[in-house]
């Protein structure tokens, strides 16, 4: 008997140390799984991360190797959270396949920019030269819109965020259409002239922004190409989901931007 009050009694006290010192039992924690797509996301969400566990909510990362992933995880209940998409990937997807997921917040734009180690200017690619771009429908479109700011081909009128192929009226240049996520290895193939990759993929690889031969102008994109966090469209409401978007859209974030990957990431929070 004296032996279970003892136990008892340290148990009580135990209690009250964590009480008294800020502690939180980890495994009572509320638990958010947020699918994302590229290392570079494990350094930009770390002070959010940080910063929510000790509010006792525990952010976990769920890394995917492919956009046509995270939607469909979310849709299935797989992650509660998503956020490695802009507004024009999140329509496509979801008009393709009937996802009932819906946008949370925007976050902020990452660049797209053109890479090579051939040639240091676009103005050097030969005619007929090979261009590596992403293949999923919206990307695949907004490379055609940098391509073509880049005077590589000249679009005619489309309709709708993106241009497809046929909107192309000419093109000095051939399309090469692969992975999103594999675009800047292209960028050492000797077949290709250079690459069109989008900014999350080329930080991970800790490609220098200020690397490209061309640069996307972002002030000219619009809210198509602004990035989102998703949840289902269930949870639009949910007060922890709400409590991760306004922890992630912030200052400690915006740091991240300006200190380690200037040029590739910039805030949308405010605009």
């Amino acid at each position: 008997m004296k032996k279970i009050i003892k136990i008892a009694a340290l148990a009580v006290l135990s209690a009250l140390v964590l009480s008294f010192t800020g502690c939180s039992d980890s495994s009572k924690d509320e638990v958010v799984k947020l699918g994302v797509t590229g290392a570079v996301y494990e350094d930009i969400w770390a002070p959010t991360i940080d910063k929510l566990a000790a509010e006792g909510i525990k952010v976990e990362l769920v890394q995917f190797s492919d956009f046509s992933l995270p939607n469909n995880a979310l849709n299935s209940g797989d992650i509660q959270m998503n956020a490695f998409q802009h507004h024009a990937y999140f329509e496509n997807d979801t008009s393709n396949n009937g996802y009932d997921i819906s946008i949370l917040t925007d976050t902020f734009v990452i660049a797209m920019n053109i890479f090579s180690k051939n040639y240091t200017d676009v103005k050097d690619i030969p005619e007929g030269g090979k261009i590596a771009v992403p293949n999923d429908a919206t990307n695949y479109g907004r490379a055609l819109i940098l391509l073509d700011n880049a005077g590589l081909l000249t679009l005619g009128n489309y309709e709708g965020s993106t241009p497809t192929t046929a909107d192309i009226v000419s093109s000095k240049v051939e399309l090469v259409e692969v992975n999103a996520a594999m675009t800047y290895q292209y960028v050492d193939d000797s077949e290709i002239a250079a690459a069109v990759v989008n900014g999350n993929y080329a930080a991970s690889y800790g490609v220098d922004p200020n690397s490209a031969i061309f640069y996307e102008d972002i002030n000219l994109i619009g809210k198509s190409f602004v990035c989102v966090i998703a949840v289902k469209s269930s949870d639009i409401n949910n007060e922890t989901y709400k409590k991760v978007a306004e922890a992630f859209c912030s200052a400690d974030t915006e740091k991240i931007f300006e200190d380690k990957y200037k040029g590739f990431f910039v805030p949308a929070w405010n605009a």
